[in-house]
């Protein structure tokens, strides 16, 4: 009986620890997008992403920070003069450093793969890459156990276009809540 007892407390005391290590949370926010690049003759768009957020303590003070979001991406594209929208639409999938600079604060940065799901624009083309590769580092903010809210930055490295030399550029302004 004792054994079982003694069983029980160790098995309490390692999923209670799991659950400090490992988080899960929603976040929502809006984009402020645009390409950069060679070719851009571009005017910034401003859009949303939403998605799932998870946190794996690592050591006290560092932390991985996986992510999937539907993000929407692009630009308005001066061409001779008329200006047509292009909207894309990827799912996101950074995997951030994240380094707790105080109990509140943290850094976080690291690489971000994007998939190209839908692509909207006012011209008849579909030109686009269906895989963005992007560098991603921004600021988060804990309020109490729960809520966060995020300040990002990502810069493209592959070409969004086929024919231009252009690749995206988002500042993201993000809410979250961790369960």
């Amino acid at each position: 009986m004792k054994k079982v007892i003694l069983f029980v407390i160790l098995l309490g005391s390692i999923s209670s620890m799991q659950a400090q290590m490992l988080k899960f949370g929603l976040k929502a926010g809006i984009n402020y997008a645009n390409y950069t690049g060679s070719d851009a003759n571009t005017d910034a768009i401003t859009n949303f992403h939403a998605g799932l957020v998870s946190e794996i303590k690592i050591f006290e003070n560092f932390a991985l920070q996986p992510e999937l979001y539907y993000s929407t991406q692009g630009a308005e594209i001066d061409n001779l003069g008329e200006q047509f929208k292009n909207e894309l639409g990827y799912i996101s999938i950074p995997v951030l450093a994240k380094f707790y600079l105080t109990d509140d604060l943290s850094l976080e940065v690291g690489p971000q793969a994007s998939f190209l799901l839908s692509e909207r624009n006012e011209v008849d083309s579909n030109d686009s890459n269906t895989f963005d590769f992007a560098v991603v580092g921004g600021l988060s903010y804990k309020f109490g156990k729960h809520f966060f809210v995020q300040g990002r930055y990502g810069l493209g490295l592959t070409e969004a276009k086929r024919d231009a030399d252009v690749k995206n550029s988002v500042i993201q302004a993000s809410v979250g809540f961790m369960f």
